[in-house]
């Protein structure tokens, strides 16, 4: 799970990717912090992406690094917007301060990757699996 938080951390704009009805959905994200042992997502509840991880939980990950590598990090959302996870969000993540105000802004949602499998490719063909 460390190497696929670094490599997020590394590559801050990533993609999720979810399902709307019978269509893919797909937008930029920027926020992935550790908790517990679980790696962490945050959105807001107003969100179009909030309601359809409700409805339907699986979600994909995708981003390119510099050195040639991508990731693609699939599992399932469990929503998880405790306080205690709002608070260590916006001491991960200044800039929550400008958008949410106060970690106890009731349109925070966070949500933690769930049965997550982490595939790392490389540009000559290579593969490696991470689960977590």
């Amino acid at each position: 799970m460390n190497e696929v938080l670094q490599f997020l951390q590394d590559n801050p704009t990533f993609y999720i990717a979810t399902v709307d009805g019978d269509e893919a959905k797909v937008r930029p994200f920027g926020f992935v912090m550790e908790l517990d042992g679980k790696l962490y997502f945050g959105t807001n509840n107003k969100k179009g992406v909030y309601q359809q991880l409700l409805a339907n939980p699986n979600f994909e990950i995708s981003t390119t690094g510099a050195n040639n590598q991508w990731l693609r990090l699939k599992g399932k959302a469990v929503m998880d917007s405790r306080p205690e996870v709002c608070k260590k969000a916006f001491e991960a993540a200044p800039f929550f301060h400008q958008l949410y105000q106060t970690p106890d802004n009731p349109i925070l949602a966070f949500f933690y990757i769930a049965d997550a499998e982490a595939n790392f490719y490389t540009i000559t063909g290579e593969t490696r699996t991470v689960t977590f």
